[in-house]
């Protein structure tokens, strides 16, 4: 299909993108270190945005 690599096709990329939005809601629930609380906004904003972008590749 089209000659995209397998790695970047849309499910590889989505789980990724899934995996970066659960860790920076988990960063955001812990009470252990305030750094990881002080990135976790950030973080999940990074896993949304690539989320919204790997959405339009092809399968």
């Amino acid at each position: 299909m089209n000659g995209w690599p397998k790695w970047l096709r849309r499910g590889p990329l989505e789980m990724v993108a899934c995996v970066v939005i659960a860790l920076g809601i988990f960063m955001m629930l812990q009470p252990f270190a305030l750094v990881l609380f002080t990135y976790s906004f950030v973080t999940t904003l990074a896993g949304v945005i690539l989320f919204t972008i790997v959405s339009k590749f092809p399968e």
